[in-house]
């Protein structure tokens, strides 16, 4: 693999850190600005809707730009929000660093896919994918509890300030190690947003919506459910957001690796064992060992979808694949926002801590059933054009008789 995606992996690194570390600091940033927690988780909340609406946005903006170029801005952008964050004398300054820094994140990530693919051989894509995306597990594994950790004892302005430093050195890494790779010719908006056309691609997108949501469902509620239900300490929770990041980090190797030799068979089985996975955690989050094995597992699971499902979009995008492929990774946070949402609700209905489980299920199984779908109208397509090349009248050659 090329060095340029390792400078792609520390820029994801740093924007994984950023996306989920506040979410072990909230109570810290409410305590200083003397906002309670529900207002604090604007924060999340914001970060989130920076992402869907900023991926397609900064993508149209960076159309003219060349790729690398829009790389290195993109960063540029990501630290100057991380450092107003650091900084914010209010708390609507903070909100607006967090948007800052969120609007980076979808079109790094889509555009990154797009040169990660183009760096490597066409049956290396899915693996250059995922190794860009192991940025974003490894932050899982080290930058958020690290960073949890150094807020929670030095103050979290050092944590944001941390995490910009981070920015900066993927900057130099995008600056110094990925080639200059111009526009695509010939590209315009039109053929971008045309790729919105191609059922496939949408199909793609609601499978990562669903899919990935199913993932959040359970994982946003996982501190309740394993203190009230499992009975662990309230420390424990660090680490089983670790165990969790070690799934992801696993899953998404894996999911490359294995997208590249056989695609849908990769979504059939990642997509049908997480529904299956979290139907079962609504039983083993009443033990301690079940439950810890249950939640790497539901990292793994989760995130083995990530890489086919982003190769999908850019193999179906014909010929224009970035904002598809940046509107993909606002698809994911779609996805976290909705399940999240839907986990709230069945809690608040009375059903318990364990209930987001089960809505995650639904979710996992929803997006197998679109993966059944999406392929079944792959071969009916096939099918038909094959028919359409066999009933082509054969040209034959023509011969003069001379008398």
């Amino acid at each position: 693999m090329p060095l340029a995606l390792l400078a792609l992996a520390i820029g994801a690194f740093g924007i994984g850190t950023t996306e989920f570390v506040i979410m072990g600091l909230l109570p810290e940033v409410a305590n200083d600005y003397g906002v309670s927690i529900p207002t604090a988780g604007f924060l999340v909340t914001g970060y989130a809707l920076g992402v869907m609406f900023g991926a397609p946005l900064m993508t149209v903006l960076g159309t003219k730009v060349p790729r690398k170029r829009m790389l290195m801005l993109l960063m540029g952008l990501f630290i100057v929000g991380n450092l107003l964050s650091a900084l914010a004398p209010a708390f609507a300054v903070m909100l607006a660093g967090r948007v800052v820094a969120s609007l980076a994140h979808g079109a790094f990530f889509g555009i990154g896919s797009v040169v990660a693919a183009d760096l490597v051989a066409p049956h290396k894509r899915a693996g250059a994918i995922a190794m860009m995306f192991t940025g974003l597990t490894v932050a899982n594994v080290v930058g958020v509890p690290l960073g949890t950790l150094v807020g929670q004892s030095v103050g979290w302005r050092v944590t944001f300030a941390v995490v910009a430093a981070l920015g900066v050195v993927g900057l130099a890494g995008v600056a110094k190690l990925v080639p200059d790779l111009p526009k695509a010719e010939g590209v315009r908006l039109r053929h971008e947003l045309a790729a919105f056309k191609n059922v496939q691609v949408l199909l793609a997108m609601a499978m990562t919506v669903l899919g990935f949501g199913g993932v959040f469902a359970a994982i946003t509620y996982i501190a309740p459910m394993m203190t009230h239900v499992a009975g662990f300490a309230d420390g424990s929770v660090t680490w089983l957001l670790v165990l969790f990041g070690l799934g992801m980090v696993g899953g998404n190797l894996v999911g490359g690796k294995f997208a590249d030799r056989a695609l849908m068979p990769m979504l059939y089985v990642s997509l049908g064992a997480l529904a299956l996975v979290l139907a079962l955690f609504t039983l083993t989050a009443h033990d301690k060992i079940a439950s810890a094995v249950t939640v790497f597992l539901i990292g793994a699971l989760g995130f083995a979808t990530v890489p086919p499902l982003q190769k999908r979009v850019l193999d179906h995008a014909h010929g224009a694949p970035t904002l598809a492929s940046a509107v993909n990774i606002g698809a994911f946070n779609l996805g976290n926002a909705l399940a999240a949402w839907l986990g709230g609700v069945v809690i608040g209905a009375g059903f318990g801590y364990t209930a987001p489980n089960w809505v995650g299920a639904v979710l996992a199984a929803a997006a197998l059933v679109l993966a059944f779908l999406s392929a079944a109208l792959e071969r009916r397509e096939t099918a038909a054009s094959r028919t359409v090349a066999g009933s082509l009248p054969v040209e034959r050659p023509t011969t003069t008789v001379h008398h």
